[in-house]
Order: C-alpha cells, then structure tokens, then sequence
C-alpha cells in the first residue's frame, strides 16, 4: 500500500544530491531537499518508488545543530546550493561521508587510509566562471538566473547579490542586467541562452553567449527558418564592451555548430594561474575555485614527488598545469587533452620536457606509456575502461587520481583491478554549498605480498 503522503522523518544524513536522508517505516529512503541531518521534518511524498521516495519539506519541527539560515536571498527558490542550509563544518562531514561511502560501496574497498578534508578559503564569493540561463518571455519580459530547486523547468531570476560569483562577475552581471536592453536587445536573438561569465585574476570579465542566434516572432517563439545577423550581434556586443568598464569581451556561440566567434572586445584575455601565463579564450578550463585550486595543486604535486629523471604522464590535462610544473622540475611529461583550445593552451610558452597529445586519453594514451607516474584528472563521467586496462597493464609506481565524483571514481578504481592499493585520501572542497567535491587519490603498485581488495 501507498503510504500517506505527509510524514514526520528523522533526517539521518545527506545524499549524493544534497538532500537529506531519512526513512519511512517500511524501510524506504526518503530524499528531502533542506532538511538537516538530525533534523525532524514533517514532508509531504511527491514521488514514491518501491525501493525510496522524494519529499518536499513542509516543516522543520525540530532544528539539527548542523543547521542554519542560509545567507543568500535566493536560496528558498534556486536548486544551484543544496547544501547552503548547513553550517559549514557539517557540509564538509557531509561530504566526506559521501567519498567514503562510495569507495566501500561501489569500489568494494574494506580498508582505507584516513580521509583528510581540505576547506575553501572562501565558503562564498569564490566562483570565477558562472554560467547563468537567460530566458525571453512573453510581454517583453526577461528572466536570467538558475534552474528553480523543485521546478528545474523554470528559472529563478538572480541579479548580484547571489553569493557564489567572485566580485567582479557578480558586479559585471548587475551592470549587464541594466544595459542588456529592452527583451535583452544587445544580446544575440533566441528564446533561450546560455550565459557564461569568466573573470581572471585582475578583474577582467568575458562573456560567452551560447544560443542559437536566431530572430524571433513577435510572438516570441523561435521562427527556426531565419538566418544569423551576424553584424547585428557584433553591434549589441560592441554597445555592451563599450559601456561596461570590466566586460573585456563577448563572444557567442552557435548551439549546432561551428566555434565560438568574438563579437566585441579583445582576443585572447591574459590570466595567471598557479604560476603560469596563459591566453584565455572561450571553453578553456580551469577550476572554478582560485584560491581552492591552488590547494589541490600543491597537494598533487606533493602526491607525484621529485619528477627529475621521471616520466609523466598528465592525462586529461586541460591547461597542463600538473605536466608543465613536473616538466619545469626536471620530468619528462607528456599531457594528453582531447579538447583542441585547452590542448592550445596547454602547449602555450611549453617548458622543454613536457610535449602535449591531443585526442581522447583511450586512444592517445598507448603513446606516453610507460610513466613512472601518472595524473589523471578526467571529467565527472571517470575514465574509459581502455585507459585503465592500459595503466594496469603498464603498472606505473603510482597514479594520483583527481576526480570530481566519488562514484565514477570508484568505479574506476575496480577497473584497475587489484594492483593498485589506496594509500592517501584527500578532499578539497572546491564547491561550497553544493554536494559536490574534489578527491585526490593516491595509488601506488601493490607489492607481490599485498593482499588485493575485494572484488
């Protein structure tokens, strides 16, 4: 039988998604966006599954120690922080939790080294990349700002004040705001964009519009059949560089096809970035954390050791700052990027002793083994099981492992199979309110006497 849908829980933890957790009395999980662990709610069930079930928080009855009122004055709408609710020291338990149950869960690992969690320097203000959503309404009206937390449909209007974006974006998009024009005119045509805003170091703000470009009836739906006026988005981008004293650049880019094309402003933007220079363009990555970044990379360069007279190899190396630094220290390392503008960059005033692969890390990898270390830094999908069967075929003394979420990661780590022993973990949390953190995983080759994980 259905169980009535309004319940009184006790939240026992958070989830992957940054809901908490707690249990009906036939033993269903329940997920509960901001509740609290230790929290007793009363929810009404808006989904109910065989095995769990989805609530919406009608009351918080009894507060958890671990909560708090959230400071942004979003956050009762936006679905961007989940985790804002919740002092900042049961944010990082909360996530350390997560890491460590997937590893014993799905990697089927007994035993672990201890975890070591890592805090941002900044719990707000930290974010130098932003992509917010821009959407044209009927009557003229605009709304921009992120998907709504129980309506991801719809989109929640957010000017500065939100508290994720470094100073300078959050300044640029208030000033954007006010001189986008009417039904944002000065931004390229189409029902819907994305808009993405990226500041360096000394304040310098580019906008990449990705959308299609496209007139509109006055209706305002997309008539599809009509043709990009290039020239008119060059004089909307050139009216809004002109006008806002920070916004270096905009560009746009189509939604089908082709690259990113620089409407206004100047080409490339110059940034620092953990001791090395680059030129910025349009889908370069780099972590969104600047000051957290720095703490991850020390950390894994500490993980790889002394690289003089060691080969490297930076897998999934984006700008390259792992095999630029070994290489400059006397390592012979190889980056392999499958993305040709962060290959670019990568290769950018290049250290003698680090060459860059470009492609996919399954296809390009063969090329740089064997390695005494590796890096591997992939996107939140993990690794292909091609590049773990290479490594484990190679056996390289160690692989540092930077992954984004814990369960890829942990399934990746039962691809490499039972050569490979944990022997370091660590958490940098370079996303504050949300669930999501970074994991450095050290791995090194099991001597013939180790017992292997279980299977």
């Amino acid at each position: 039988m259905d169980p009535d849908p309004i319940q009184t829980l006790r939240i026992e933890g958070i989830g992957s998604g940054g809901e908490g957790v707690g249990r009906l009395e036939d033993g269903r999980v329940v997920f509960v966006h901001r509740a609290a662990p230790g929290d007793e709610v009363r929810v009404e069930l808006t989904r109910v599954k065989p095995r769990w079930a989805r609530g919406r928080l009608v009351e918080v009855m009894e507060a958890s120690p671990e909560r708090r009122t959230p400071p942004c004055p979003f956050q009762s709408r936006c679905g961007s922080c989940p985790l804002e609710h919740l002092e900042y020291e049961a944010q990082l338990r909360a996530k350390r939790t997560m890491v460590v149950d997937a590893l014993e869960r799905i990697g089927g690992l007994e035993t672990l080294p201890p975890v070591e969690v890592h805090p941002s320097p900044r719990e707000f203000r930290y974010r130098n990349r932003v992509t917010f959503h821009l959407r044209r309404l009927r009557a003229g009206r605009v709304v921009a700002g992120f998907n709504e937390l129980e309506r991801p449909g719809r989109i929640v209007d957010v000017d500065g004040g939100c508290l994720l974006p470094e100073e300078p974006i959050a300044r640029c998009w208030d000033e954007l705001r006010e001189l986008w024009g009417p039904r944002a005119n000065r931004l390229p045509p189409g029902g819907s964009l994305r808009l993405t805003l990226r500041a360096t170091s000394d304040g310098q703000v580019l906008l990449l519009v990705d959308g299609p470009g496209r007139k509109e009836n006055p209706e305002g739906s997309q008539a599809p059949r009509s043709k990009v006026d290039l020239e008119a988005m060059k004089e909307g981008a050139a009216e809004l560089v002109d006008r806002l004293p920070a916004l270096a650049a905009v560009w746009w880019q189509d939604e089908v096809e082709g690259g990113p094309v620089l409407l206004a402003g100047v080409e490339p933007l110059e940034e620092q970035w953990l001791g090395e220079s680059y030129s910025i363009r349009p889908g370069a990555f780099l972590q969104v954390n600047r000051e957290g970044a720095e703490i991850l990379h020390d950390l894994v360069l500490r993980e790889l050791g002394a690289p003089r007279g060691r080969r490297v190899v930076d897998a999934y190396c984006g700008a390259g700052v792992y095999g630029r630094r070994m290489a400059r220290h006397g390592g012979l390392a190889v980056g392999i990027e499958a993305d040709p503008g962060a290959a670019a960059m990568a290769r950018q005033r290049a250290p003698d002793g680090f060459t860059v692969l470009e492609g996919l890390v399954e296809d390009r990898l063969p090329e740089a083994l064997p390695a005494d270390l590796v890096v591997l830094n992939p996107p939140r999908t993990g690794v292909a099981p091609e590049v773990a069967e290479a490594l484990a075929a190679s056996a390289p003394q160690r692989i540092v492992y930077v992954s984004c979420d814990a369960a890829t990661l942990a399934r990746d780590l039962v691809r490499l199979g039972s050569r490979y022993a944990p022997t370091r973990i660590q958490l940098v949390d370079l996303f504050p309110q949300t669930a999501h953190v970074e994991t450095v995983l050290t791995l090194d080759l099991r001597q013939e006497t180790d017992s292997p994980a279980r299977d």
